[in-house]
Parts: structure tokens; sequence; C-alpha cells
């Protein structure tokens, strides 16, 4: 689903981002991203969503390349793209509602389409009671989790988020990050960063760790020293 080859981003004011990152995110899989700030995961995800492309090497999102997608097609993949924000990005003049029904709009989705799905979606993450509410009337939690419903609108095959929970107590975590894996066990892949170690831990994904710029483990490449697991 996610491929990086050998991917190197430097920006004009801010230098090297990433250098030489390699790996892949196969159908199904939850992968965590982690490391200090200034790492990079952040913009691993822009290159996923599209935002930033790779000064050399090459990312390929469901088969689609960065390096050779052009004009409608960036909009076509977007569309099989949930993004996740930390701060929510919620438009805060809209209701809930509204704001999960304007991710079709934009498509040009007809109306009789529109306020089913958003139903559903409102169902979905728990949250079909405030539907005329408005963002400021919600808690973070539950502002996050309107966000994600807005993510899930047009159905994605990637679900990234950039620190969905960083602004979150440890109960609006919890639940968030189990909202999260009941998506992932539905077949979205899910590319989340984040700086809770303790979370990553109970959560027994896989994790990509990264350090100035550069992939320093994969749990997914761990291997058992001599002797373990062997009689």
């Amino acid at each position: 689903m996610i491929r990086f080859r050998n991917v190197t981003k430097e920006y004009p004011r801010t230098g090297l981002a990433l250098h030489n990152v390699t790996f892949q995110v196969g159908k199904g899989e939850f992968v965590f991203l982690t490391g200090p700030s200034g790492a990079g995961k952040s913009t691993i995800l822009k290159l996923i969503y599209l935002e930033e492309r790779p000064t050399s090497g090459d990312v390929k999102v469901s088969g689609v390349s960065a390096s050779t997608i052009r004009g409608r097609q960036v909009a076509r993949l977007r569309r099989r793209l949930g993004v996740i924000f930390q701060d929510f990005r919620l438009l805060e003049d809209r209701t809930v509602e509204s704001n999960i029904a304007f991710a079709l709009e934009v498509t040009g989705a007809p109306r009789s389409l529109i306020n089913p799905k958003v139903g559903r979606l409102l169902s979905q993450v728990g949250l079909a009671s405030k539907a005329t509410a408005m963002p400021r009337e919600l808690s973070g939690g539950e502002q996050q989790r309107v966000a994600i419903a807005r993510a899930l609108a047009n159905d994605p095959v990637v679900l990234v988020a950039d620190e969905p929970t960083g602004n979150l107590d440890e109960r609006a975590t919890r639940g968030i990050f189990q909202l999260l894996r009941d998506i992932n066990s539905r077949g979205t892949v899910v590319v989340m960063a984040s700086h809770d170690l303790e979370l990553i831990r109970r959560a027994d994904c896989r994790t990509l760790e990264l350090n100035h710029g550069e992939v320093v483990f994969d749990s997914a490449e761990r291997v058992a020293a001599p002797g373990v697991g062997t009689q």
C-alpha cells in the first residue's frame, strides 16, 4: 500500500528532513511513527498524502508514484486517503454533521447519499447524539472523533494521523486509539505519528522509530537472538 524507496527530503529554508528512508507498509497494517521532535515523522506523513514530494527517491501509495502523478490524479488519490491532525481543524462555524458533510460535498457527492452516510459515520465514532452541536460545545476527544469521521467520509484505503492524541487526556487517548484500531480491523491501513511511548508499548503494533531524518528501528525487522524460541 505504501512504499518509500531511498527517499530524501530537503527543505530550502530548514534543510534535510529525511535521508535515504526505505520502508513498506502492507495491506491491513497499523504502524506507529515515533521519535523526537524534528525526526521526520510529519514529513513522512506529508509525503504519503502528497502535501510534499521527495527531493530524491520514490514514494508510492496504492500503486501510484509521487514522482509521476499529475493533475487530476492527485485529487483522485487524495480522496482515497484520510488525514487526521492533532489540532482537529474543524470548521468552527459549522455543526458536527456539516463538518463531516463538507468532506463529501467537495467531491460532488449527491445530497441523497451525503445525509445517510454522515449519520452512519457519526454512529461509527459514537457521536450520533451530537450531530447538531457546534465544535466549541464538544470536548477535545469528541472533536477528534468528528475529525476522524470526516477523514473516513470518502472510504479511505489509508488513514494517516499526525499526533491525533497529543492534545487529549489519557482517557480520551485510549478511546481515540481504540477507534483507530477498530477502523484498522476493517481493512484500512493506519499510519500514526505519536510521542506517547506508553501507548505504543501497550499497543504492540509495528513501530518505525526515526532520528535525524533516518529510520533507526523497525519492529517488523526484529530478529530473535540466537537460541531464542528454539529448544
